[in-house]
């Protein structure tokens, strides 16, 4: 049995980046940045300062591509792999993370990764997800490595646009959502078990102060409730997959994600944003009750989560996009960890019963 927990060390702390190249000068004298460009332009000149007063040199700083592509994976690999690099360095949010996870994997290299949004556990993972380089979801990339060390300054994640912190709530909602359905397929196990008890304290969490986060970064205030918040979406959602491996893994509400993101209206919507709508239509595949549903809407409501298709661009699919999204969604990874088979057709009626109970939820001045 191999488990993959999450990064080897993580550190979260106001002003960290001033203090990196106390940690990162352990991996070695030479390093790689590679990054979004406003993440490294957030963080370069404070990192460079940092490393070369611990004797590191940044030999290179590099746009990851823009996606979480093989085309970017592999042109950042063949510009670095007869480079002396000691540790690769990434930031930025979940894409960037997540090709350079896989970009650490092919050249054996240490990774250090220092996100600078909370939108997903990408840092705390070690797979990757791979998308086209249009942005469609392909699949997710097993050859991949949790970094060796994972630096958050939760003053950078504070500095960000409020709805990256929003969108990492709502794709970390649905650790809760999908490992309560994925592990029913699964023989109860001391780790597939201990990661329902994790999934659960995460899904508490969020419901108890997540309202409480996203006002302390509109108030651009670094509290206790943020950083919790902080942890729970970067690290301690992704222990979940860590502790409970393929028996708790991403379900219909990512399955759904996927199958929307074939819609180019929706690619200016955060993962976490779509994610979140799409626990709405894997709660309607399972038959939840329409009370159930709307008390969670409530919560979206709280935190300014998407609830309706039309809130993510979507308006008027034909017949034929619907039927394109039922047959692509069931063709998902993620689908095949329900606990029942998912036919195109329950897709399409789940993502309309969602939308209709989303609709119904709309505050007058919404609808006009």
């Amino acid at each position: 049995m191999k488990v993959t927990v999450g990064p080897a060390q993580y550190i979260r702390d106001k002003g960290l980046l001033e203090v990196a190249g106390t940690y990162i000068k352990n991996f070695g004298k030479t390093a790689a940045l590679i990054g979004g460009h406003t993440s490294s332009e957030i963080i370069e000149v404070s990192l460079k300062k940092s490393l070369e007063d611990h004797g590191v040199f940044l030999e290179h700083s590099t746009w990851y591509g823009g996606e979480s592509s093989q085309t970017n994976i592999d042109r950042l690999v063949d510009k670095l792999k007869d480079e002396n690099i000691d540790v690769l360095i990434v930031t930025g949010g979940g894409k960037a993370i997540d090709t350079v996870k896989a970009v650490a994997y092919q050249l054996n290299k240490p990774l250090v990764a220092i996100p600078t949004i909370a939108a997903t556990c990408a840092a705390a993972t070690p797979i990757s997800i791979l998308y086209s380089d249009e942005g469609e979801f392909i699949g997710i990339e097993r050859k991949s490595k949790a970094p060796d060390l994972v630096l958050v300054d939760s003053e950078i994640i504070m500095k960000a646009p409020v709805r990256f912190l929003i969108a990492g709530i709502g794709d970390t909602l649905a650790k809760y959502f999908e490992t309560r359905s994925s592990v029913k397929k699964a023989t109860p196990t001391a780790l597939n078990q201990t990661a329902i008890a994790i999934a659960g304290q995460v899904y508490k969490t969020l419901l108890q102060i997540g309202e409480e986060a996203v006002t302390s970064v509109r108030t651009q205030t670094v509290t206790k409730e943020l950083e919790d918040v902080i942890d729970t979406i970067i690290l301690v959602s992704g222990s979940v997959s860590g502790y409970g491996g393929d028996d708790c893994r991403t379900a219909g509400a990512h399955a759904v994600y996927s199958g929307l993101t074939i819609f180019p209206e929706v690619h200016h919507t955060y993962h976490g944003e779509i994610v979140a709508f799409g626990i709405l239509a894997q709660l309607c595949m399972e038959n939840t009750s329409e009370d159930e549903i709307k008390a969670l809407i409530g919560y979206y409501q709280q935190v300014e989560l998407p609830y309706t298709l039309k809130q993510m661009g979507l308006i008027n699919l034909s017949e034929s996009q619907w039927n394109k999204l039922g047959e692509i969604t069931v063709t998902i990874e993620d689908m095949a960890n329900m606990p029942f088979e998912v036919t195109p057709e329950m897709v399409i009626e789940a993502v309309r019963r969602a939308d209709q109970i989303g609709n119904m939820m709309l505050s007058p001045s919404a609808v006009n």
